[in-house]
């Protein structure tokens, strides 16, 4: 796809959000389950073509909370910039974003993507510990972000270490 079509790709899924702006609720934001439908149908379609996950048919949530707030201490690790971003909670199937949020930053959008594959991995398969669902996930990440010109901000020897599931902190006698 030439440089022009992935631009105007963007334009298209971007200003599709922009037309329909979230609302908040309580302490933490909620979308309305129009207001990113139109998102997260295109990184579901993405998902469908670039990836061995299949769609799972129950839905996901997704919220926006303030960096700091509880997670649930399932939510799986991100080790983006050593700032998580993203985290997906396997027991309720929720994806949580980290503020600040915008679907007008294709950075941020590849957090969610990141955590629609965990989303789906929880279906696919089993996993020697939950964070080997970490590098494929960064992986579809970094794929979609690259289709956009642009690259994962991803520490990605951290992230090689830790889906390797090794036990740490291991010292010889």
């Amino acid at each position: 796809m030439s440089t022009s079509g992935r631009a105007s790709r963007w334009l298209a899924v971007a200003f599709t959000c922009a037309l329909f702006p979230a609302i908040a609720t309580s302490r933490a934001e909620h979308y309305q389950v129009s207001t990113i439908d139109a998102l997260m149908l295109s990184l579901e379609k993405w998902l469908d073509r670039e990836s061995r996950y299949p769609r799972r048919t129950d839905p996901v949530t997704v919220r926006l909370i303030r960096t700091g707030e509880a997670m649930p201490s399932s939510a799986l690790v991100n080790y983006s910039n050593s700032t998580r971003r993203g985290y997906y909670d396997p027991q309720s199937s929720t994806i949580y974003l980290v503020k600040p949020w915008s679907a007008d930053n294709p950075h941020d959008v590849g957090v969610l993507l990141h955590e629609l594959v965990h989303h789906r991995q929880q279906i696919a398969g089993n996993w020697e510990c939950p964070n080997a669902q970490e590098l494929p996930a960064y992986r579809l990440q970094d794929k979609w972000l690259a289709e956009l010109g642009l690259k994962a901000r991803v520490n990605w020897l951290a992230v090689l270490i830790e889906s390797s599931c090794s036990p740490r902190d291991i010292h010889p006698d």
